[in-house]
């Protein structure tokens, strides 16, 4: 396992966060996700609407007019308590799509010698998206069960899940971008350890509040360039 490749990785990634195209994929990234939880949100409402939430819940407890408020206000809390969960998943899904970006910044600073990568096709981005964050909130949600059951291994489950899923999503958007789909999938089986540890270092801070919003960009340039060491594209 190279360990000294994740933390050298890791530390160039890091002292380059205050780059204004990292600063535009995080604005959009988290701009996107909280349209996605106000939509969400709005859905809810309409599905309890549509299934008579507010008349069923009046008939039961008899005419009041703050019922409606009751159930507008509970489905608020569960949005808010659901996006707990899913803030951080969703936002590293919707930053993948502009990882090409933050991969970009990464290269033109670190790798200028490098011919330029093709840019990867909205749609396909957009399909990329979408298969992971669908994997990311199945994998999470399906989580949650084990937490209940096992709540001291809660943190261990919950780094050991992410990390695999966000080192093998991002270094392979990463390494498409030079070798193709194929071949990327291929150095994430060889190198498989590492990517593994170098995702659970990018899923410990998920739990700190705020800080976690910026890992989605920390880890799509720390596994740019990751690959890059791994491949030996240094000058």
């Amino acid at each position: 396992m190279a360990i000294g490749i994740i933390f050298a990785a890791f530390s160039k990634a890091l002292s380059q966060m205050g780059d204004r195209r990292f600063r535009k994929v995080f604005l959009l990234g988290i701009g996107l996700t909280l349209a996605l939880l106000i939509a969400a949100y709005a859905a809810l409402l309409t599905l309890l609407q549509w299934l008579g939430a507010h008349e069923l819940l009046a008939n039961l407890i008899g005419d009041a007019t703050w019922v409606g408020g009751l159930i507008n206000v509970t489905s608020l809390i569960f949005v808010v308590v659901l996006s707990v969960f899913l803030m951080v998943p969703v936002a590293s899904a919707i930053t993948s799509m502009f990882l090409d970006e933050v991969a970009q910044a990464v290269e033109d600073k670190h790798y200028p010698h490098l011919p330029d990568a093709p840019r990867v096709p909205f749609a396909e981005a957009l399909r990329d998206t979408l298969s992971f964050l669908g994997l990311l909130i199945a994998a999470n949600l399906l989580a949650l069960v084990l937490y209940v059951l096992l709540p001291p291994f809660a943190p261990l489950i919950f780094w050991g899940l992410n990390g695999f899923l966000l080192g093998r999503e991002y270094f392979t958007l990463a390494a498409m971008r030079r070798v193709g789909r194929t071949e990327a999938k291929a150095l994430w089986k060889r190198h498989m350890p590492t990517l593994w540890a170098a995702g659970v270092l990018m899923a410990m801070p998920l739990s700190i509040p705020l800080i976690n919003l910026m890992i989605p960009i920390l880890g799509a340039a720390t596994f740019t360039q990751i690959y890059h060491m791994l491949e030996g594209n240094g000058r």
